[in-house]
């Protein structure tokens, strides 16, 4: 009974250490799974890091283009006033605005030439460029 106590607890032993060798085998492969999961991990925060920063700078040169947009709008606006003002000044530029829109309103040639004071070739291109 005594070689039989000492083959179990051979087999016994042996078994156990077959379990240890697996065991140690796949504590080795999750610690390679775990270091390529942290280098994959360190590379995905690298490369939002970088994102992030690609983000803040197009956002501040939208900023900036809109406040640049946003000056030349006033500068055009600023354009259009003189433009408008210029002409509202030039009395020549009146009597073409108001026999403008008299052709629009449906004046003829006559009336063209009575109220606004143009010679009958004027009168007749005008009528012909503004017509509906």
């Amino acid at each position: 009974m005594g070689d039989e106590f000492l083959i179990a607890a051979l087999v016994y032993v042996i078994a156990c250490l077959g379990l240890l060798l697996y065991l140690f085998k796949q504590s080795s492969k999750l610690k390679s799974k775990v270091a390529a999961l942290t280098v994959l991990v360190k590379e995905s925060d690298r490369q939002r890091e970088a994102v992030k920063r690609e983000l803040h700078e197009l956002r501040s040169g939208t900023i900036g283009v809109g406040r640049r947009v946003v000056e030349l709008e006033q500068k055009l606006a600023k354009q259009f006033d003189m433009i408008e003002e210029a002409s509202q000044q030039d009395p020549q530029t009146k009597l073409y605005s108001r026999a403008v829109k008299m052709v629009g309103l449906g004046a003829g040639i006559e009336e063209l030439m009575q109220e606004c004071e143009l010679p009958k070739a004027e009168a007749e291109l005008i009528l012909r460029l503004h017509r509906k």
